[in-house]
């Protein structure tokens, strides 16, 4: 297999290429040591925004790899410094859960339910999604709103097999207004892209960007300059790899393999 070129620093997907669910993958932990024993710095970039990144460093470091919560970016936390920079002053109306909802309203923002009332609607994933809040979503979405979402993808890996995310609520807002998402927060962003890399603070080029999803993980490396690693622990397989034509630099069957290609 061939290897990688030196690198600043490491961006490392969690669900599918970490762990799934409550789960480490075998030799996770391996690759993660390989990065850290070079002195590769590495920054946690998930989709997610189900938890706060303290609950994701508690939850690493109970898998044995130790974790800050400052070793963590997330789409809530992108989501908020999004909307704290271009839409400080108006009303959103979330499709998410409450950790999204009590992030947003800590920095300040204002939630509201009123369809007459909301100039942004922000996308996430909702395990409790019903039919009143899609309507709600749908009342509140003229030619003025600005529809937002925290993350494209349309599954998150779990144990035992995968289950909905945000991606499958922006299909059904998408089918239901006609209107389509005006710009996606979380991987693949460039927003994403420039708030790894100023955290690690590297410029995006000498970055390595490691996951499971071509679409997102791999997808915004290549965007973006970075070296790619895919990991086929998660929801990607190699029927998909061969018949995408977004290509990662290397392939490893798991993070366990990392250090062959370093």
């Amino acid at each position: 297999m061939s290897g990688l070129d030196p690198i600043g620093g490491a961006l490392v997907d969690l669900d599918g290429t970490v762990y799934r669910g409550e789960s480490l993958i075998p030799g996770a932990d391996r690759g993660i040591r390989a990065l850290r024993d070079r002195g590769v710095p590495v920054l946690f970039l998930s989709n997610n925004s189900l938890k706060s990144r303290a609950a994701y460093a508690d939850k690493l470091t109970g898998m044995g790899l130790p974790a800050e919560p400052a070793d963590i970016l997330n789409s809530t936390v992108i989501s908020v410094e999004y909307l704290l920079r271009e839409h400080p002053r108006d009303e959103i109306y979330v499709i998410g859960e409450s950790h999204l909802e009590g992030e947003l309203e800590a920095a300040g923002l204002s939630l509201t339910d009123d369809s007459a009332a909301v100039d942004v609607v922000l996308v996430s994933m909702d395990r409790s999604l019903d039919y009143e809040t899609l309507s709600t979503a749908l009342d509140s979405i003229d030619e003025e709103t600005t529809i937002l979402a925290t993350n494209p993808d349309t599954t998150c890996p779990v144990e035992g097999g995968e289950i909905p995310d945000a991606g499958t609520n922006v299909a059904a807002l998408e089918a239901a207004t006609g209107r389509d998402l005006d710009r996606v927060l979380g991987k693949p962003s460039s927003i994403t892209v420039e708030a790894a890399a100023d955290r690690l603070g590297v410029d995006a080029s000498q970055c390595l960007m490691i996951g499971d999803r071509l679409e997102t993980d791999v997808r915004m490396g290549v965007q973006s300059g970075m070296q790619t690693a895919l990991v086929l622990s998660g929801v990607t397989d190699r029927r998909d790899l061969d018949g995408s034509t977004i290509q990662p630099d290397v392939v490893l069957e798991s993070l366990s393999d990392l250090e062959s290609v370093l």
